[in-house]
């Protein structure tokens, strides 16, 4: 199966989003994908901000994007947009690291408001980096995620049901991905 880069632009160490993309991630897995989890806030301020290419936080995260067949990126929304650390990383990868890929876009946030963030702040910046396929996206508000004492997830049934089967169609379009880039 594919090699999936499960990216979390959260820049919480007590993320909702982080903790959803690992849920879904769990999926993936039971589809028999391979996945790599990468949260964006663990790559060192620094290179982010100071826009260090040749840092090896930077080079190894532009390495595992190289090597995904397909890729989840999920972020909070802050101010109608995606997280300022995951457009740090976005700025700091090739132009077109995501050519011949396959991507799943996906945002947490507190209001229904914010739900247009995925289609008019983070889907033309993924299509600008030359993804090979943008599956339908998901918004899920905040109030559907209940982080449990013992830090695990739960997503409400219809909630959960819907990200189901966005990552179903995510994880079908990568099967399809080889056959979308030979043709353009």
């Amino acid at each position: 199966m594919a090699t999936v880069l499960s990216v979390s632009g959260s820049p919480s160490a007590t993320s909702r989003t982080q903790r959803l993309l690992r849920h879904l991630d769990r999926r993936l897995l039971a589809q028999g994908h391979r996945v790599i989890p990468l949260d964006v806030r663990t790559i060192p301020a620094e290179a982010l901000l100071g826009a260090d290419f040749r840092h090896p936080a930077i080079v190894e995260a532009t390495e595992l994007f190289a090597r995904a067949d397909g890729v989840v990126v999920g972020t909070p929304v802050y101010k109608a947009a995606y997280s300022g650390v995951l457009k740090a990383l976005l700025d700091l990868l090739p132009q077109y690291a995501l050519t011949g890929k396959t991507v799943l876009p996906l945002a947490t946030g507190g209001s229904t408001a914010h739900v247009l963030a995925l289609d008019y702040a983070l889907r033309p910046v993924l299509n600008s980096m030359g993804a090979a396929h943008i599956v339908q996206g998901w918004f899920t508000l905040d109030k559907e995620l209940t982080v449990r004492e013992d830090g695990s997830l739960t997503v409400a049934p219809a909630a959960d049901e819907a990200l189901g089967q966005v990552v179903d169609q995510f994880s079908a379009a990568l099967g399809r991905t080889p056959l979308l880039a030979a043709a353009g």
